[in-house]
């Protein structure tokens, strides 16, 4: 790998001098196989952890009495996990993953930071933590492929062991996101590359994330475990976007932008003031978590597991059948998880998409009742706008929402690619307000 490796090329380089060379195919041979125990490690870490899920907020309160959780049921469990955690950020290598409020980004984490990484996920992701897998996939995909390669290599020859660790990330995340083509295209957006560098960075992402989509579906099929993927087993009727339909949703996605970013800043304040006595802090948080969680089923009635955890499976309640929430409920969601999931995003350890991508739907389809707005197009705006505002990457976010509507995706596409693009905008322009208001007041 040492003779030509990613990252050292240039565009003045032939493309064809790199691939045809001997140190890119070892690399390309290297991806390919590390798909296989990456995917297998992965499935194995979102099916414990959606075993675990299932125990904690289905198992446990039938075994108690109760047909669903509590309306008091996220309290204990958001205590526990706040302990649970707590030393693990304060003392485990890595501190227990990168802060979610900061995004995918950065590089890939190492082995040490592996089974902090691991044990903070597990232990508070099932217990009701607003955040999603992604970001724990991730390190487990970038820390397994970054094992294989001795530390004095990963030192000597930094750009493949970039590589390789880019690739077990992707990887990873194409598990849950819908397969190679998300993992992909937003690999290629997020890094920013263009020429010889881009192609040569894509190829061993896609390879490993081909042959690890093919594992980690083949090993699901076979053992019939659920795999926590992000999906909507059913959409609203078909129904082509209109006039109408862009007339409401562009304003409507300004609006999901800014409600969506305001969230979102919630998660760099609680950064900040967890950056202090982070052990105390870490519990409280979690514990304010719980007490929104505890709101929204007092004022709505309805299960506390709807503003729970990373929001998979009401984002498929909700799909499937969008009039079993009123417009009251859907508001309250909103309020109650978007404060959790910003408390969650600055204080404790995940993913910061899964959430937002609710959020987002639950904020259109509430707005789905205004005239000429179809539910359809509400709900696929929706998950644009708030995936664009989390991600940046509104091509990612324009993708992964087209893959989740289905067979509806052709009608919805030029709506889901604009509100992308207008969330992303409107993102971009609210951070460079802040940042200049900042400015002002520190003048």
């Amino acid at each position: 790998m040492a003779e030509t490796v990613p990252g050292a090329a240039s565009d003045a380089t032939p493309l064809h001098d790199i691939l045809r060379s001997r140190g890119y195919v070892k690399l390309l041979l290297f991806s390919a196989l590390l798909g296989v125990p990456i995917a297998l490690a992965c499935f194995l870490f979102v099916s414990l952890q959606h075993w675990l899920q299932h125990g904690v907020w289905e198992s446990l309160p039938r075994a108690v009495g109760y047909d669903e959780p509590p309306w008091w049921w996220a309290l204990p469990a958001l205590l526990l996990a706040g302990l649970l955690l707590a030393p693990i950020v304060t003392r485990a290598p890595g501190g227990g993953g990168h802060v979610p409020v900061k995004g995918l980004a950065g590089p890939p984490s190492g082995p040490a930071a592996l089974p902090g990484v691991l044990l903070a996920a597990l232990s508070t992701l099932p217990l009701g933590v607003v955040l999603g897998p992604e970001a724990p996939l991730m390190a487990l995909g970038s820390g397994l492929a970054l094992l294989t390669i001795r530390s004095a290599k990963r030192r000597a020859h930094p750009r493949a062991a970039l590589v390789l660790g880019t690739a077990g990330s992707t990887t990873a995340i194409s598990t849950i996101l819908g397969g190679p083509l998300v993992a992909a295209v937003m690999m290629v957006e997020a890094a920013g590359l263009a020429g010889t560098q881009l192609v040569v960075l894509l190829l061993p992402c896609l390879l490993a994330s081909g042959v690890g989509g093919l594992v980690f579906t083949g090993f699901g099929e076979w053992t019939g475990f659920t795999i926590g993927a992000l999906q909507l087993p059913v959409v609203p009727p078909n129904v082509s976007p209109d006039a109408g339909d862009f007339l409401w949703g562009i304003p409507l996605a300004v609006v999901i932008a800014v409600v969506v970013t305001a969230a979102h800043r919630v998660g760099y304040l609680t950064a900040e003031w967890t950056g202090r006595r982070t052990a105390l802090r870490t519990v409280v948080c979690a514990v304010a978590v719980g007490v929104l969680i505890t709101a929204y089923a007092l004022i709505t009635g309805r299960s506390p597991a709807e503003a729970a955890l990373s929001g998979q499976a009401t984002l498929g309640a909700l799909a499937a059948d969008p009039q079993a929430w009123s417009v009251a409920a859907l508001v309250v969601l909103v309020l109650c998880k978007g404060l959790a999931w910003g408390i969650s995003l600055g204080a404790l350890r995940g993913g910061p998409i899964f959430p937002s991508v609710l959020l987002g739907a639950a904020m259109g389809v509430a707005c789905s009742g205004l005239p000429g707005l179809g539910t359809a197009p509400a709900l696929a705006l929706g998950m644009a706008t708030a995936t664009a505002v989390v991600t940046r990457l509104p091509v990612t976010s324009a993708v992964l929402v087209a893959l989740l509507m289905g067979g509806d995706a052709a009608n919805q596409m030029p709506l889901i690619a604009v509100c992308a693009v207008v969330g992303f905008v409107t993102a971009q322009l609210l951070d460079r307000g802040a940042a200049a208001g900042r400015g002002t007041g520190g003048a």
